[in-house]
């Protein structure tokens, strides 16, 4: 969603994949066939991995990743989401 100095490898890549999701999107939306962009931009919590205590909830729930995943599922189709970006509150953007 945004190039930095030094990252126009990743961007590349990056930028690639939400355009590629863009025109499965719209070629396969008339089959009744949903397709969204998801841009997770933060560390994610595990077992090896916790936030700092005074940074709580700095870190991606898994499980909160997961509800969202199957929220968009059900969405109906007269609304439905393209492009979803999940990031903790302490995440510039």
């Amino acid at each position: 969603m945004k190039g930095y100095p030094q990252s126009a490898p990743f961007a590349m890549g990056k930028f690639a994949l939400r355009g590629l999701a863009q025109s499965i999107a719209r070629e396969l939306a008339p089959k009744n066939i949903h397709v969204a962009h998801f841009v997770i931009d933060g560390a994610i919590r595990s077992a090896t991995r916790q936030e700092s205590p005074d940074k709580p909830d700095s870190f991606l729930d898994p499980d909160a990743i997961a509800q969202t995943y199957l929220n968009i599922l059900h969405q109906p189709r007269n609304a439905w989401t393209w492009e979803v970006e999940l990031r903790p509150w302490v995440e510039p953007f």
